[in-house]
């Protein structure tokens, strides 16, 4: 346990570290080009751990808490911002007063700086790894479930999301997602395993998933993606899973007189009985072996879910699987610079209209993650190798930009509002007007930081 928060906190500070310096280096660069002297670049907040001056004139700080950063520069702060206290020998170099289209420049530098360093990371991932994924044909659809009403059957291939192509069940997911608390039709092409064309297939939605903390579309829909063998890893200490009796190397075979043949059934039964009785057997070694367990009741948005404390044994389903299912893509330095440019701009939008979905209410706020969250997700992705990790790195700094780009005073796009105004009505806007949206801002991004901090503590508990 010790080892693995160690991991989780050592990865939340390396990956937040990455993501602030190159946000402020953006912020830095443009001032430079801009002849704007930079008197202090830090990296955290707090103490200073580490001080130095560069032949610039700037100070360079390293502080212990890695939640952010800031570049300040001379004529930036409100005791300089009439130009009183700013020799008339620098003033050529101070922020406020350069023109209009260079502070817009040097503001919005640091968002930019994130989804050009999104834009890097998808290129390497694509240049070294290319594309890889699992053709998605559906192993099974839930007999009842939304799509097998709609006509969906196992074997069936889904080959389009509302006339957006999809190759791979990742993209499949993707184009889900978009759709998450809206209200309508959903239209999946698939070709059906008896069929050799595609045809459409509607799936009526109403605020779909719009209350789940943890939406999982698919599940939802009742389609199956792959069976994964229902064989225990190994068990959480003080579970129902261990005191129950269950091993490491345990294949499910049957639960509550219904036979298991994949990790999702197992799941899903243990997750319909909180607090009664499963009886269950085994396979354990050559001998089939009775187990009982009483599944531990968890509030999961309001319904509650059954766990028991046990994880799936690693699977390599895609080495398992025949070529034909197989979707492999590769891609040169020069050819992989389309998808790294469209996998951004996809993502981008997609983190904005998820935002707005959230202020509308389409969405839960519980989907908003905070530090835990992150140091959780960064530390499992880091051990699940270095692609895995830099595809998160690469969304994390979409998700930093599209924040800081939003008109809240205090973020960067809330500078932006204010030099779009400046622009329309010729002078700046008043300090009184924001003074007050700084408050605003400032309440507002307090709000959304204890709201993120305390899902993060609810999801633990």
């Amino acid at each position: 346990m010790f080892e693995t928060l160690f991991t989780n906190i050592l990865a939340l500070i390396v990956t937040l570290g990455i993501l602030v310096t190159i946000h402020e280096f953006g912020h830095f660069w443009v001032a430079r080009r801009c002849g704007v002297k930079v008197l202090r670049f830090s990296i955290g907040f707090g103490r200073a751990v580490k001080t130095w001056h560069g032949k610039d004139g700037t100070e360079y700080v390293i502080a212990p808490i890695p939640l952010g950063g800031y570049v300040k520069m001379l004529g930036q702060d409100d005791t300089q911002a009439g130009g009183g206290d700013i020799p008339e020998s620098e003033r050529h170099m101070a922020f406020n007063f350069k023109p209009l289209w260079q502070r817009f420049a040097i503001v919005a530098a640091g968002p930019m700086a994130n989804f050009l360093l999104a834009i890097a990371v998808f290129w390497l991932i694509n240049v070294a790894y290319g594309l890889k994924g699992v053709a998605p044909v559906m192993s099974n659809v839930v007999d009842g479930s939304p799509a097998y009403s709609a006509g969906l059957r196992a074997g069936d291939e889904i080959v389009g999301i509302d006339g957006v192509d999809t190759n791979i069940w990742q993209q499949v997911n993707m184009q889900l997602l978009n759709r998450l608390g809206e209200t309508g039709n959903l239209v999946v092409s698939a070709i059906p395993a008896t069929a050799a064309d595609a045809r459409d297939f509607v799936i009526p939605v109403q605020n779909w998933e719009s209350r789940s903390s943890e939406p999982n579309p698919l599940a939802s829909l009742g389609i199956v993606q792959y069976e994964i063998p229902p064989v225990i890893d190994g068990v959480v200490a003080g579970g129902r899973a261990e005191q129950a009796g269950f091993q490491s190397g345990d294949r499910v075979l049957s639960a509550g007189g219904q036979l298991i043949s994949s990790w999702t059934q197992w799941v899903e039964m243990v997750r319909a009985h909180p607090e009664l009785p499963l009886d269950v057997v085994v396979q354990r070694g050559a001998v089939e072996q009775p187990v009982t367990v009483t599944p531990q009741a968890s509030d999961v948005d309001g319904v509650a879910i059954g766990t028991i404390g046990a994880y799936v044994e690693p699977y390599d389903l895609y080495g398992s699987l025949p070529p034909e299912m197989r979707r492999e893509i590769s891609y040169n330095p020069l050819t992989a610079i389309g998808p790294a440019l469209q996998e951004t701009w996809d993502k981008s939008v997609f983190v904005l209209d998820s935002i707005k979905k959230m202020v509308i209410g389409l969405i839960s706020v519980k989907n908003i993650n905070g530090p835990i969250t992150i140091a959780q997700v960064a530390g499992e992705t880091a051990s699940y190798g270095l692609e895995v990790y830099l595809g998160f790195l690469a969304i994390l700094s979409i998700s930093l930009g599209v924040l800081n780009l939003l008109p809240i005073p205090v973020l960067d796009g809330g500078h932006l509002l204010y030099y779009t105004i400046e622009a329309i009505i010729r002078r700046p806007v008043p300090e009184r007007i924001q003074a007050m949206g700084l408050q605003m801002g400032l309440l507002m991004i307090g709000g959304i930081m204890m709201l993120a901090i305390y899902n993060d503590v609810a999801r633990l508990l």
